[in-house]
This record gives C-alpha cells, sequence and structure tokens, in this order.
C-alpha cells in the first residue's frame, strides 16, 4: 500500500509532487526548502535555513510516525559548498542517528534557497 503523506506543519508543494509518500514501511520525503510553513518566509543565512528545513523535513516524518531518529539516508543540496561547515553543524543537532547521507553543491536551489533536505526513513 501507498500512503501520500500531507502536513500543514511543513510547506507544500510548490509543484507537481507530494510532501512524502510511505510504502511498505519507507517513508520517502521530496526536497524540503527552508521555508516556514506558517508565512511562507525563508530566512536569509545558511545556519537559519539549515534548522528551517530540518524542522520540515522532521514534522513531515512526524505526520508518518515517525522521526528524525529513524531516518536511514538524506540527501542535502547546497547551493554553495563553503557553506558546508555551517550546514553540517546545524544538521548534525537534528540527525542524530547519524544516517547514510550525500551532499553536494547545486547550481541553484527552487526560491534562491541555500539548502534543501531530502530523507528517507522507516516507520
Amino acid at each position: 500500500m501507498i500512503t501520500v503523506i500531507d502536513t500543514q506543519n511543513a510547506p507544500g508543494a510548490i509543484g507537481p509532487y507530494s510532501q512524502a509518500y510511505e510504502a511498505n514501511g519507507f517513508i520517502v520525503t521530496s526536497g524540503q526548502l527552508p521555508v516556514n510553513p506558517a508565512d511562507g518566509t525563508m530566512p536569509d543565512d545558511i545556519t537559519a535555513q539549515a534548522q528551517q528545513s530540518c524542522l520540515n523535513v522532521d514534522a513531515i516524518l512526524e505526520a508518518a510516525g515517525s522521526g528524525l531518529d529513524k531516518v536511514i539516508k538524506t540527501t542535502c543540496f547546497l547551493a554553495d559548498i563553503s557553506d558546508f561547515a555551517a550546514f553540517n553543524e546545524v544538521y548534525s543537532r537534528y540527525f542524530i542517528s547519524r544516517p547514510a547521507r550525500s551532499g553536494f553543491a547545486v547550481k541553484d536551489l527552487p526560491k534562491g534557497a541555500l539548502c534543501e533536505i531530502e530523507a528517507i526513513a522507516v516507520k
């Protein structure tokens, strides 16, 4: 069975996709930009953006009955690789179970974001 995950506690999709899907005990999130779901704003600096992206992933996983402690893989996108150390400092406070991860710089992210995080977790 495949279930669409949708919560008002994370930003809604800005395109033709879902916040996440659950299938066979796995939750797969779409990339989470650092958008505040309450007002649609985005912080200016990488530290605050990394925190908001982590909070958005957490909200989606919680809606699916999971949590950050059950994440097995993340993919992290950065607009500027020089932000990697600052991003890691924030990321490490949320993903304390140290899931497998890929992280890399990309040319641009939607809405001019500095980071984006997607995750795979178990239920």
